[in-house]
């Protein structure tokens, strides 16, 4: 008996759904973290810092400030003086071990905070990059995801250049790829032989009038405010929300999607 029972003239279907580059991608996130489980707390702990984005590191490379107002800065604000002592000591170590390392920049989004982190990045990661992929194809969209990682990290440090905790999570290039996706997927259906147009005026004109896609990103937008700002006091999350990586990678998908989209 045949072991191939697909009926004749009808297409296999994939063993995925998602391109097979975004399934690498996947892939190598979850094995990223999967391989520092292995390693000690303290070479993990070097591997964060080394590959990590720290803004005032970036700060003091380029003169903007210097180590002791950063190590000031990383204390300011915490009741328990013990805790930000530490925060004080970590902050000067971080600054006096290294200079500007702008490979950061990109590297930062590989690394991830816990198995959730990773896991809901990568749930985001195939939602949204699915689309995109297919649209863009593996190299445009991996030089989109790299854009908008640099452009979460940037944001990140203009609106905290004092500050000393470290950046890791791919939620900015995640989030480009909200804000590329939300320019396409809620268009309405294409008539069978009609090529809508391309370029950024047809892209955002769409968008402005697209109530499905401004709703979209309004609410992502809220609710990255209110869970990044409050998160932390009320017990949302256990840990900080770069809402500021989020919404640079969105902005960078927003304005780089209608240069990278084919023609």
């Amino acid at each position: 008996m045949p072991s191939d029972l697909t009926p004749p003239g009808r297409p296999r279907e994939p063993a995925f759904a998602m391109p097979g580059g975004l399934v690498a991608a996947i892939a190598v996130l979850l094995l990223i973290h999967a391989a520092r489980a292995g390693l000690s707390d303290l070479t993990d702990l070097r591997l964060v810092l080394d590959l990590g984005f720290v803004p005032s590191r970036l700060s003091v490379a380029i003169g903007w400030t210097d180590v002791a107002a950063a190590v000031q800065a990383a204390g300011e604000g915490l009741a328990d003086p013990e805790v930000a002592a530490a925060r004080g000591a970590l902050a000067g170590y971080v600054l006096e071990t290294g200079g500007a390392r702008p490979w950061t920049l990109l590297t930062y989004a590989v690394l991830h905070g816990s198995w959730m982190h990773v896991g809901l990045n990568c749930l985001w990661l195939a939602a949204f990059g699915t689309p995109v992929l297919r649209r863009l194809g593996a190299l445009r969209a991996l030089a989109l995801a790299a854009a908008s990682s640099v452009a979460g990290a940037l944001l990140f440090w203009v609106l905290n250049p004092l500050g000393s905790q470290v950046l890791i999570g791919a939620s900015g290039a995640v989030s480009g790829f909200m804000g590329a996706a939300a320019l396409f997927v809620f268009a309405t259906p294409a008539i069978p032989g009609l090529v809508p147009p391309r370029g950024a005026a047809a892209a955002y004109g769409r968008l402005l009038r697209n109530r499905s896609a401004l709703m979209f990103l309004g609410i992502w937008f809220v609710m990255n405010l209110v869970v990044g700002l409050l998160g932390g006091p009320l017990g949302i999350v256990e840990g900080g929300i770069a809402w500021e990586a989020h919404i640079g990678g969105l902005l960078a998908g927003l304005l780089l999607f209608p240069l990278l989209d084919p023609a």
